[in-house]
């Protein structure tokens, strides 16, 4: 994680923007006391709001918690999505 005044943003966006991308670095800009803002790239905001998604639900959390369950049991089975 990155952090920088606003004023060394704007001096060097570019490099904040690739190091977000490239580096999958998030930025936190300090606007003040207890003020700033958060810089994350599009896939690590799309990855965020489908985790909230899929565990905004109680019954979405159990179904996950229980394929966990199988899984460190050894009991899940591979499939080929494709049938050749």
């Amino acid at each position: 994680m990155l952090t920088a005044t606003l004023s060394s943003f704007r001096k060097d966006i570019k490099k904040y923007f690739d190091d977000v991308i490239n580096n999958f670095e998030t930025i936190i800009i300090n606007r003040g006391s207890d003020n700033g803002v958060v810089i994350i790239s599009l896939d690590e905001y799309n990855s965020l709001r489908t985790t909230q998604h899929e565990l905004s639900s109680k019954k979405n959390v159990e179904r996950l918690d229980s394929a966990l369950e199988k899984f460190d049991k050894g009991e899940s089975i591979k499939k080929n999505l494709i049938e050749e």
